[in-house]
């Protein structure tokens, strides 16, 4: 399937599963956790609860509750400490692991925020890259959601780097 990069509001999207880049208690946060939790309402923070934390580059699944998506798989991304304890594999994981679980859910579409970029500090650049080598070769409709158009431009790169590099 290809793979469509787009500025939009991840809360607002019309796909089976968007992935949510939660913190380790599941219990909301701020940026796209936040933005998260404040659409899907408060059965959201209700069923979170009832999961008991997520692991760094894991994943787990939720309802949509007021959201527009089925469901909200949540992901934990590697806060950035300079790019030597494993930050890359583990943020690789993040996507693996969400697209295994919506998968495993029967999902046919699934969206995706730029997962670490935001206060875990990740380098939008080379998160970027992990991104689309990490969800290249699903069968899933796959959106990588920005939310500006400076994120947007670095995935448009990536992915012309990406389809560069295979020919």
């Amino acid at each position: 399937m290809p793979i469509e990069i787009l500025q939009a509001d991840i809360t607002k999207l019309d796909v089976e599963a968007i992935v949510n880049a939660a913190n380790p208690s599941l219990l909301g946060g701020g940026g796209v956790d936040g933005a998260i939790h404040r659409a899907a309402g408060p059965g959201l923070l209700e069923e979170c609860r009832t999961l008991g934390g997520c692991e760094t580059g894991q994943a787990k699944i939720t309802g949509g509750h007021n959201l527009a998506a089925r469901f909200v798989i949540h992901t934990v991304g590697p806060v950035w400490r300079g790019g030597d304890q494993d930050e890359d594999a583990l943020l690789r994981s993040c996507y693996v692991n969400s697209l295994r679980v919506a998968d495993e859910h029967d999902c046919v579409s699934i969206a995706f925020p730029a997962i670490s970029t935001g206060v875990y500090g990740f380098p939008a650049d080379r998160a970027a890259r992990v991104a689309l080598r990490a969800v290249r070769s699903t069968h899933l409709d796959c959106k990588l959601v920005s939310f500006d158009a400076a994120m947007e431009r670095l995935l448009q790169d990536a992915m012309h780097d990406l389809n560069t590099d295979a020919d």
